[in-house]
C-alpha cells in the first residue's frame, strides 16, 4: 500500500496487521477522526486523507509502525499537537499519521546535572511545571507553549520570547531518541554538557521536521530557576524607526533582556478589538521587555533610559503587573486570529535590519492591498507578519501566498531567512531552496536518502 493508493482489501489486511502489532484500540480509521488529524494550523498547504492514525503510547509502538510501514511501502507523517504553521504535519492521501501526543511521560529529572528526559508528547509548559518543583527552569517558550509538545518543538527547532537570552530549542537539547525509517532506534547525545564523540547527530535531527526519523524523546538541558521574578517594562513609540533605534541601543548596551518583543500599530488595534488592555490605538509600536537576572532592576532601568523618544514608558517589579503587560504580547496571536481569516508568517533578519524589514512589510502590504499585523521577537530579529484576509477562498489564498513569498524573499535579501522558528513544512519548500542554494539542497537530499532510502518519512517537507 502506498500513499497514492485507494484503500482496498489488501490495505484493510495491512492495517489489520498493524493493529495486531500495536493493539487495535491505537489504530484509528473513523473518517471524522481522520479528518481532525489531517492538517496543522496553516490554512494554505493542501492536506490529504490518511488511511489511518496510530495513537502511539510508547517508542515500541513507533518502532512497530515504522517496521510495518517499511514492509508495505507506506508513507508516514509524524504529528505532535498539530499547532504547526507551515503544513509540516499535513497528511498525504493514504498515509499513516503517527500521533505522538499520548507519549507524555517525563522519564526522569536529574536535578544535579540539570537535565530531564521527556517523551515527545509532553507539553512544553508541563515540562516547565515539572522541573520547577526542583528549582529548575526550561527556557524555550514558543507562543503555543501551553499546548505544543516537546516533540513538535524539537522537530521544528521552535523558539519563543525568551530566545533573546536562552536560545531556541536546539540550545536546550543534549540528546534524542529517534526511530528511523527501518524501525531501528537511534540514541544521540547524553546527560553531559560536553560530548564530542562522533558527529553531532542531535543537532542534525533537531529541526529536521520528521523527514529523517521520528523523535520519540529528548534529553533536555535545564537552567536554575531565575533568582527573582522578572522585571518588566513597556515603551510606546510614535514611529517604528524610534522603536527600532531603542531595540538597537538596548542590544548594544550590555544589558541582558530575557524578553524583548515588538508589537506594531495593526496588532495593537487587533488586541484592543479582542480585549481592552488599555493600549492607545494611535501608537505606532509597543516595545515590551523583561530581565530575570540578579541585576534585573538595574538592567530594566537602563533599558527604559534607552527608549529615547517613547511617548509612554512604564516598568514594574511587581510580578502581577508584569504579567499584565506581557499578556498584551501573548494575546497578539489570538487577537489577530479572532479578527478573521489570517495567515501567520515567520521570517528572521539580522537585528540591525529589523526596522528595514518592518518597513518593507508595510510597503508590500499596501502594494497587495492586504492588511498585515506584525509582531516580533525584536531581540533576535524574528518577525511574525500576520496577513489579515477578508476570506479564505482559492483566489484570496493565492494572492496572499504571493505576498508571503515576497516578504520571505525580502528577508533573505536583508541577510535573513524564510523561517526563524515555524519550520519549512510544505509551505516554504520552494523558498528555502532559493535561500540555501543547490549545493546545500543536494547535501540535504543525500542525507535523506541515506537515512530514508524509500522516502517514507514525511516526504515533500523541509527541502
Amino acid at each position: 500500500m502506498t500513499c497514492d493508493d485507494t484503500p482496498g482489501d489488501t490495505d484493510i489486511d495491512a492495517l489489520s496487521e498493524l493493529a495486531d502489532r500495536v493493539g487495535v484500540q491505537k489504530v484509528v480509521t473513523d473518517p471524522d477522526i481522520l479528518r481532525s488529524y489531517s492538517r496543522d494550523m496553516a490554512p494554505i498547504p493542501a492536506a490529504g486523507t490518511p488511511a489511518a492514525v496510530l495513537r502511539a503510547t510508547s517508542t515500541e509502538d513507533v518502532v512497530a509502525a515504522m517496521t510495518w510501514a517499511s514492509s508495505y511501502g507506506v508513507v508516514v507523517v509524524p504529528r505532535g499537537a498539530g499547532t504547526g504553521l507551515s503544513g509540516g504535519a499535513n497528511a498525504l492521501d493514504g498515509c499513516l499519521v503517527v500521533s505522538l501526543e499520548a507519549m507524555t511521560r517525563v522519564r526522569w529529572i536529574d536535578p544535579v546535572n540539570r537535565v530531564a528526559e521527556v517523551e515527545a508528547g509532553v507539553v512544553n509548559a508541563d515540562l516547565g511545571r515539572a522541573v520547577a518543583e526542583h528549582g529548575l527552569f526550561y527556557p524555550p517558550d514558543p507562543g503555543s507553549f501551553e499546548v505544543s509538545t516537546i516533540g513538535g518543538n524539537l522537530a521544528t527547532n521552535a523558539g519563543g520570547m525568551r530566545c533573546v537570552k536562552y536560545g531556541v530549542t536546539r540550545a536546550s537539547t543534549l540528546g534524542l531518541e529517534v526511530v528511523l525509517a527501518d524501525g531501528s532506534v537511534l540514541r544521540t547525545g547524553g546527560r553531559t554538557r560536553k560530548n564530542v564523540a562522533g558527529l553531532d547527530l542531535t543537532s542534525l535531527f533537531v529541526g529536521s521536521e520528521g523527514t529523517l526519523g521520528i523523535i520519540t524523546a529528548g534529553i533536555m538541558q535545564l537552567q536554575p530557576a531565575p533568582p527573582r521574578p522578572p522585571v518588566t517594562f513597556a515603551a510606546a513609540f510614535d514611529t517604528l524607526a524610534e522603536a527600532g533605534a531603542a531595540v538597537g541601543a538596548i542590544l548594544e548596551s550590555g544589558t541582558t533582556p530575557s524578553v524583548l518583543e515588538l508589537i506594531d500599530h495593526a496588532t495593537i488595534n487587533a488586541i484592543e478589538d479582542y480585549r481592552s488592555m488599555g493600549l492607545e490605538r494611535d501608537w505606532s509600536a509597543l516595545l515590551i521587555g523583561q530581565s530575570d537576572g540578579e541585576n534585573a532592576v538595574a538592567d530594566v532601568e537602563a533599558m527604559v533610559a534607552l527608549c529615547a523618544g517613547a511617548g509612554f514608558v512604564t516598568h514594574t517589579e511587581d510580578p502581577a503587573e508584569g504579567e499584565q503587560l506581557m499578556q498584551a504580547r501573548r494575546l497578539a496571536g489570538t487577537a489577530t486570529a479572532e479578527a478573521g481569516p489570517s495567515i501567520t508568517e515567520d521570517v528572521s533578519v539580522p537585528r540591525g535590519s529589523l526596522v528595514a524589514m518592518i518597513d518593507a512589510i508595510a510597503a508590500l502590504s499596501e502594494e497587495f492591498g492586504i492588511r498585515v499585523a506584525t509582531v516580533g521577537h525584536a531581540g533576535d530579529g524574528n518577525l511574525h507578519p500576520v496577513l489579515m484576509l477578508d476570506r479564505l477562498d482559492d483566489d484570496a489564498l493565492s494572492h496572499a501566498l504571493v505576498l508571503a513569498e515576497r516578504i520571505a524573499a525580502h528577508a533573505v535579501e536583508l541577510g535573513g531567512t524564510v523561517t526563524g522558528e515555524h519550520g519549512v513544512g510544505m509551505l516554504k519548500t520552494g523558498w528555502v531552496r532559493d535561500q540555501l542554494g543547490q549545493t546545500s539542497i543536494d547535501v540535504h537530499r543525500r542525507i535523506k536518502a541515506a537515512l530514508d532510502p524509500a522516502g517514507l518519512l514525511n516526504p515533500g517537507r523541509g527541502f
